[in-house]
């Protein structure tokens, strides 16, 4: 989920593009369950690789993979 504070429609629909790769990307990792990812304007700024870092960092703080 991308609000319009993410940017307009390009911005959003990359900010998406980028969360669901993440997600993609770490999908046999995961706990079983539901997830709603919301992209924030600070995503577009960061690389592919400083996210995937950021993101992989997040799921072990929280317990969500295996």
């Amino acid at each position: 989920m991308a609000g319009k504070k993410v940017g307009n429609a390009v911005h959003r629909n990359k900010a998406k593009r980028l969360l669901r790769a993440l997600f993609i990307a770490n999908l046999p990792r995961f706990k079983k369950g539901d997830y709603v990812l919301v992209a924030k304007p600070a995503l577009l700024k960061e690389t592919f690789e400083v996210l995937s870092k950021t993101f992989d960092n997040t799921l072990k703080r929280s317990s969500l993979i295996l």
